[in-house]
């Protein structure tokens, strides 16, 4: 019915037409300028976050790991929307004020950092013990171990979801919309805003999203499988 009545109308085809003809290039400017460098940004923070978190729960110092074990449970226990508006409308009120680009970038990478840091240690976990023992017997102490044996193999087995979890991001950073970060999907309620095709702005949005998302999932699959070149 819905559709059957907007081509009933040809004048609403060529308003609807030309209001995604207009809206596409704002969109792309959110895209390029917020959506993925907050994207990459956070991804950066949020992956050195995760490999000291990580670090931590596997080490044997008892503090690190009860920090680590604290900050990981309290991130994955929360929703990031809520996250989102304690560090950008919670912090204000203790007289912490952030801007909406720079709360958005620590809150992913806190998310971020949380759940690859989970990651990150089941793929060292997953080296055999005895990697550890070959690198101490060649004389090398524990940080060059995990540096040039440990890490490089836990790269490998870490490769695929990590790579889930940055086209994760990529869809997530539409939550920077509700603490007014001018990304991608904030610019199409803008725009929405003044002409009310909500359906209209949001189905675009949507294909500008799956599209970026496939392109990265084909980067994903070549990735994959150039690491499996180095798999004996």
């Amino acid at each position: 019915m819905f559709l059957n009545s907007i081509i009933a109308d040809p004048e609403r085809v060529s308003r609807l037409i030309d209001i995604a003809q207009s809206s596409l290039q704002p969109l792309l400017k959110g895209a390029i300028l917020y959506t993925i460098p907050l994207t990459l940004i956070t991804f950066v923070c949020g992956l050195i976050l995760a490999v000291l978190t990580a670090l931590a729960r596997i080490s044997s110092v008892k503090p690190l790991q009860i920090i680590a074990r604290i900050y990981v449970s309290a991130i994955r226990g929360t929703p990031l929307l809520v996250q989102l508006f304690i560090i950008f409308y919670g912090l204000p009120t203790i007289g912490v004020v952030i801007d909406p680009f720079p709360s958005a970038v620590i809150g992913f990478s806190l998310n971020v950092g949380a759940y690859a840091s989970e990651i990150i240690r089941a793929a060292i976990l997953s080296i055999p013990k005895g990697q550890w023992e070959a690198g101490y017997s060649i004389g090398m102490s524990y940080p060059q171990t995990l540096k040039r044996i440990i890490l490089p193999q836990a790269s490998r087995v870490s490769l695929p979801p990590l790579s889930n979890t940055f086209i994760s991001l990529v869809k997530d950073t539409s939550l920077a919309a509700m603490i007014l970060v001018t990304e991608m999907f904030r610019r199409a309620q803008e725009i929405a805003a003044t002409n009310y095709e909500f359906l209209l702005l949001y189905l675009e949005v949507a294909l500008i999203y799956w599209v970026i998302c496939f392109i990265l999932s084909i980067i994903q699959g070549r990735l994959e499988k150039r690491m499996d070149r180095f798999v004996s």
